[in-house]
């Protein structure tokens, strides 16, 4: 990190434009500036920031009074919005940033009856919320009698930051949560601090690395999923065909699989028609307004609930 005055902007909360040009031109006046997103935007999205300072007295005082009225200015929402607008509305207002500024990025959440508090990282894909995620955890919550976890076995794939798997933990599943192995340490911290005297069955949290050693680390005889759940596992990746066999894999002939990801019409098309030989898949809701989808899958030939 440079040395000296400076002001690091890690993108998660929503700031008007204005501050946004402002942090921007102080480029040059102030020794450093670095600005990150996480996550990123999305169509018609205003841009989302908090603030983490170093040596708060070199930055102009105008900045610092900009910087205090927007950490305590709260989104608006409008009424007379479509239903998709509506429930997406209630679906962010499930997020907010936090009053304090430190110098680790981490927002927290309202799921299940509970605060949940997320650390995150801004240096790798796995390591930031996506709006997905907020999206199956809202469905999660609000479906929690169609879809009870209580003493189900749920696994998710590339859990991240692991807000998913707290949420089904909260809900009462047996969570096993797994990613690669540089994001491990932040998903069981989060995952620890989140759940801990909280729930029912205590969650694990594991490595899988997709396709790669899956009969040896899930046994199929003695790893039987009620749920697999993922939240934005397709995108830009060369991983593609590994993912699609850690889905067969894992998937029992009872197994549910959850899904929700952000519409990329070149990745989506060709993963899509792959899975569609292999699953049955069923559209549970869209949300046009974020460009995400979510699904429901079951092995070919079973019957959906």
């Amino acid at each position: 990190m440079p040395s000296g005055g400076g002001l690091l902007v890690v993108c998660n909360r929503t700031f008007s434009v204005s501050i946004w040009d402002y942090l921007s031109s102080l480029k040059g006046k102030i020794q450093w500036i670095n600005l990150f997103i996480s996550p990123p935007l999305l169509e018609g999205q205003e841009k989302r920031f908090s603030i983490i300072s170093h040596e708060m007295d070199m930055i102009p005082s105008q900045c610092n009074h900009l910087i205090s009225a927007e950490l305590t200015r709260k989104p608006e929402y409008k009424e007379g919005k479509n239903e998709d607008e509506q429930t997406v509305a209630e679906i962010m207002r499930r997020r907010f940033s936090p009053a304090v500024v430190t110098n680790r990025p981490w927002e927290c959440f309202h799921f299940a009856g509970h605060e949940i508090k997320i650390t995150e990282a801004t240096e790798c894909y796995g390591a930031v919320v996506w709006p997905s995620a907020l999206v199956l955890c809202h469905f999660l919550e609000t479906n929690a009698k169609q879809y009870s976890l209580v003493d189900k076995s749920v696994i998710e794939i590339g859990a991240g930051t692991g807000l998913v798997s707290i949420v089904a933990t909260l809900l009462g599943a047996h969570v096993t949560a797994t990613d690669l192995p540089e994001v491990l340490g932040n998903l069981q911290y989060n995952i620890l601090k989140n759940t801990k005297m909280k729930c029912k069955h205590q969650p694990q949290v594991k490595e899988l690395s997709w396709g790669v050693d899956l009969e040896k680390n899930f046994p199929k005889s003695l790893c039987q999923f009620d749920y697999i759940m993922a939240a934005d596992v397709v995108y830009y990746h060369p991983f593609l065909e590994e993912l699609l066999l850690t889905f067969h894999h894992l998937c029992q002939d009872n197994t549910i699989i959850l899904w929700a990801m952000r519409f990329r019409p070149d990745t989506q098309n060709q993963f899509m028609s792959r899975f569609q030989e292999l699953f049955d898949l069923e559209v549970i809701s869209s949300f046009p307004s974020l460009n995400i989808t979510l699904y429901k899958a079951m092995r070919r030939g079973k019957k959906m609930m």
